[in-house]
């Protein structure tokens, strides 16, 4: 961390986990992660579930977001909630930004925190 607790979006690397699904690994503590995700139009999150609880805000585009078999399309303003081994995935309507906090921090997506 840039003076032990402040993060400039330029000390991170934006990665592309996935076609079309880039990662910001933000802050971390041990509690808590914070990432930036953008989406590019048509992109796809496949149904997938970690241990980890996840909190989303969009804060930009549309995201159909199917969350234990619920569908539901985002816009920017809107929040959702995934509970710890819930099935869930994620498809870009149009251009999105998202952020997302993880509890416990995803140790797959540690590797750019700082």
């Amino acid at each position: 961390m840039a003076d032990g607790y402040f993060i400039t979006g330029q000390d991170v690397s934006r990665i592309e986990m996935l076609k079309g699904v880039h990662r910001k690994t933000m802050a971390t503590t041990d509690e808590v992660m914070l990432c930036e995700f953008f989406l590019e139009r048509d992109a796809v999150v496949p149904t997938h579930q970690h241990m980890n609880d996840q909190v989303g805000y969009v804060i930009s585009g549309e995201l159909e977001m199917t969350i234990g078999g619920v569908v539901q399309v985002c816009n920017a303003g809107d929040t959702y909630a995934i509970p710890g081994g819930v099935m869930h995935s994620a498809r870009a309507i149009v251009d999105c930004l998202v952020i997302d906090a993880f509890s416990p921090p995803r140790n797959d997506y540690r590797t750019e925190a700082r």
